[in-house]
């Protein structure tokens, strides 16, 4: 074709006789005549490129039962597959155009040739990000940090692409760019330090396990609490309990604590560790008259005989009666409160009995005697758990005054004035 074309040309200037000035002096405006030629049929040709690829694929991929082309369609491969047509077609006839000024066919050449290379590096990065796509469907990768393992392949993909770039326009091998890489990689560290470490961070985070998309995880140097959307190459998002959204580098989860409520969410219950401190002067043995009327609560009722005819026993057989009673064994009033406390939980049907349970007295403190309470709930859920929770205090904190108890609590102004 290119020596039907310059002979179709050369028949202007005579068939026997051929008129070299005359041709010389009017090769230019061939040139640009036949340029202006080639970018309009580049042109027509693109755009019928785009009508096959966009629109024919398009109702091929909806006819289809598939997934693969959807996610192809999705990410724009095959629009940046069209470009290729026209840039090819160009460069082929490039060197009809010009093929009397070499030194503008190499430029324009070398031109077509990086736009080429780049529309080949859009194309297959848009690939990787469907094939990035097709994996997160699949459940066992859906919580993994998939992302940052396409973002560094992306990346290397766009450095392998540039260095070639590279290679062309300087007429240079590629080799000559990766030794040089040597001199520069100072400064490649420098620039890329949050790319490496992120890549770093992120390997780490999948191979320990250490979080996954759809974690509620805490960190409060940085003020995030909520379920983590995307892990990235560079950041880590998380979605606040408030809706915000707080972005952690990467690395920051391997330098720094934070807590994973992962474990709990994959438990059998949610945790309940809270206590009341009880003011140290109303504890004291409990008289007659208050094991008689807590032996009326159903749930003490049995423990109540039980222990006192076990302290009856002890105390007889030890002599502790008469002037000894000061040595004999007695209940209390804050025992039987930690006895009930313990046996409501039990019978609680909003508490996981196949998980520990205990109510314990800590170290006394300016506060108070702390009885804490230590169990789980059967539901995990946030809102469900904060009203199990404080449905047990209202109860505690209502039965307390039956024991002869009182509730510490800091004096106020009031109780100044008083």
């Amino acid at each position: 074709m290119k020596d039907a074309i310059i002979q179709w040309i050369r028949s202007f200037y005579g068939t026997t006789n051929f008129n070299h000035s005359a041709y010389d002096q009017q090769a230019i405006y061939w040139a640009i005549g036949m340029f202006a030629v080639l970018v309009a049929f580049s042109l027509a040709v693109w755009y019928i490129s785009r009508v096959i690829l966009i629109k024919v694929l398009y109702a091929l991929v909806d006819r289809s039962k598939s997934s693969l082309d959807d996610h192809l369609v999705k990410n724009k491969v095959f629009r940046s597959l069209a470009h290729l047509v026209p840039l090819m077609f160009m460069d082929y006839f490039l060197s009809i155009v010009f093929y009397q000024f070499p030194s503008m066919h190499g430029g324009l050449s070398k031109l077509v040739a990086v736009l080429i290379l780049f529309a080949v590096m859009i194309s297959i990065n848009r690939g990787l990000n469907a094939f990035r796509d097709i994996i997160k469907e699949k459940d066992v990768y859906s919580d993994k940090p998939i992302q940052s393992y396409f973002q560094v392949g992306k990346i290397v993909v766009s450095g392998i692409f540039l260095i070639i770039m590279l290679s062309v326009v300087t007429s240079k091998s590629p080799v000559f760019f990766l030794t040089s890489l040597g001199a520069v990689s100072a400064i490649l560290l420098l620039v890329f330090k949050d790319t490496i470490l992120g890549f770093v961070g992120s390997i780490q985070l999948s191979v320990n396990d250490m979080i996954r998309i759809g974690d509620w995880v805490t960190m409060e140097k940085f003020g995030a609490d909520g379920e983590v959307e995307e892990i990235n190459l560079a950041t880590v998002k998380v979605r606040n309990f408030d809706k915000t959204i707080t972005t952690i580098p990467t690395y920051s989860f391997i330098s720094d604590s934070f807590r994973n409520w992962r474990g709990m969410q994959e438990s059998e219950g949610r945790r309940i560790k809270r206590s009341v401190y009880i003011q140290i002067d109303s504890i004291h043995f409990a008289s007659e008259d208050l094991i008689k009327q807590l032996g009326k609560i159903k749930i003490l009722n049995n423990f109540i005989q039980e222990r006192e005819k076990e302290i009856q026993e002890y105390n007889k057989k030890n002599g502790f009666v008469g002037e000894q009673a000061i040595n004999a064994r007695k209940q209390t009033n804050i025992g039987l409160f930690r006895r009930y406390i313990e046996y409501y939980l039990q019978h609680n049907p909003e508490v996981n009995q196949n998980m520990q349970l205990l109510v314990r007295q800590l170290d006394s403190s300016d506060k108070g005697v702390p009885i804490e309470v230590y169990c789980f709930t059967k539901t995990k859920v946030w809102n469900e758990f904060e009203l199990i929770t404080a449905d047990i205090f209202d109860h505690i904190f209502a039965i307390v005054p039956l024991f002869e108890l009182t509730i510490f609590e800091s004096p106020t102004g009031k109780d100044f004035r008083n």
